[in-house]
This record gives structure tokens, C-alpha cells and sequence, in this order.
């Protein structure tokens, strides 16, 4: 087997993205994110659109606060630790080499979520939605990137372990659900304004892009390096 190039490259096996797709999950989320960001710290014209688009929106109804709750640390994080715990002790049994690094990679940038949300809270102090009441700290949502973060690395983590493409697909779309109930459920009930929720995807988008690669990455020496792996998942 033929050793991986430089990312970007073609005829790498198995391939690595090129560079439209850095540029889709890397370059264009941050340079949203940058967007949105300068213009919530600004309180500019987006972000007065953004104002009036929540007044139209917001319904509190007991329902969207039920899928707001499936962002809850702790309905969310329960769910990739059970996960994790999984994957580990089935690579370690299939003989993987570093059969431990994809649910270290996932449970760290879980823990680096708050490490990265709570300081931008911090230093955009946007209020939040009349319903909220007086106080800051909305921007970005929290709630938004703990379901981005824990549901999406689940799936990456997990995915590599099914065994049909009817399980993947079933995986894949039940993530893309709880990652817009959450969301969904935020805004309806006026927990937060809509650009707070589309600021914390752009940001996952490029978190999660990063645990993809490394997880590709270290798929791809598993293979090259350890061959009886092949008894476990390609």
C-alpha cells in the first residue's frame, strides 16, 4: 500500500481531502463565524435582523423546550461517554493499533467545548431574548455546540464499526435530527436569538472537521501497519 502524500494531494490511498474540501469545512464556517461574530459584538445590521426574525419565531411551547433539553450537558455527554467506552474496548479486542485514540481525540474535544464557548460569552456579553430577562452571555449558544460536539464525534467515532451502509445511514440521519431539534427548540422558545445557534454550527463544523481528519488519518496507519485489524472494521 502506498504511503498517504501531503494532505491536499491526489492519489493518496485511501484520499485525503483537497483543497476545496478545506475550504468548505475549514474556510468558509470560520469565515462565517468571523462574520457573525463581528457583527453580534457590533450590534450591526445583522444582528438587528436577527432581532426582529427571533420576535416572528418565538412560540413557548413546552415541546421546544423538551428539544432544547437534548443539548443539555447532561443528556448529551452521557451519550458520546457510553459511546466512547464502546469504541475503545472494540478496537482494543480487534487488535487496532492506538486502538485508544479516537475516543481520546472525541472525549478532548468535548472537554475543550466550554473552553472555548464560555470565554467568547464572556467577552461578546450578548443579552439574550426578551423571554430571558435581564443578563448576557448568549453568544454563542452553548447548548448548540455541546449537541454539535457530543452527537457528531459520536457518529464519527462510531461510524467505522457498522457494518451496512442502511446503519450508517441510519446514524448519520439521526445525528443531522438531534443537531437541528436542539437548535430548533433553542430559537422557538426564545432561549436565543437564531444567529447565536448558526454561530456555535460554524464553529463545530470546523471542530469536528479537525476529529474527522485525525480520525481518518490514524484509520488510514491502522490499516498500513497493522494488518490483522482487517478482521475488524474497514
Amino acid at each position: 500500500m502506498r504511503r498517504s502524500d501531503p494532505d491536499g494531494h491526489s492519489g493518496t490511498t485511501p484520499p485525503v481531502p483537497g483543497w476545496p474540501t478545506f475550504s468548505f469545512f475549514l474556510g468558509l464556517p470560520a469565515l462565517l463565524f468571523a462574520l457573525i461574530t463581528w457583527q453580534v459584538a457590533a450590534h450591526g445590521p445583522l444582528a438587528r435582523a436577527d432581532e426582529r426574525l427571533s420576535g416572528h419565531l418565538v412560540h413557548p411551547a413546552r415541546i421546544y423546550e423538551l428539544l432544547a433539553d437534548l443539548g443539555n450537558i447532561a443528556v448529551a455527554v452521557p451519550v458520546l461517554a457510553v459511546v466512547l467506552v464502546y469504541v475503545a474496548l472494540r478496537g482494543r479486542r480487534a487488535g487496532r493499533d492506538r486502538w485508544w485514540l479516537p475516543s481520546v481525540a472525541a472525549a478532548v474535544l468535548m472537554a475543550a467545548v466550554p473552553a472555548l464557548i464560555v470565554p467568547m460569552k464572556e467577552l461578546i456579553a450578548r443579552p439574550g431574548p426578551p423571554i430571558m430577562g435581564p443578563g448576557t452571555g448568549f453568544y454563542p449558544s452553548g447548548h448548540t455546540a455541546t449537541a454539535a460536539i457530543a452527537y457528531g464525534a459520536t457518529t464519527l467515532v462510531l461510524l467505522p464499526w457498522l457494518r451496512t451502509a442502511r446503519a450508517r445511514r441510519a446514524l448519520v440521519t439521526a445525528c443531522a435530527v438531534l443537531n437541528l431539534a436542539v437548535p430548533f427548540g433553542l430559537v422557538l422558545r426564545g432561549f436565543h436569538w437564531p444567529l447565536d445557534v448558526v454561530a456555535s454550527w460554524c464553529l463545530c463544523t470546523v471542530l469536528l472537521f479537525c476529529l474527522w481528519l485525525l480520525l481518518s488519518r490514524n484509520s488510514c496507519r491502522s490499516s498500513s501497519g497493522t494488518p490483522s485489524s482487517r478482521t475488524g472494521p474497514s
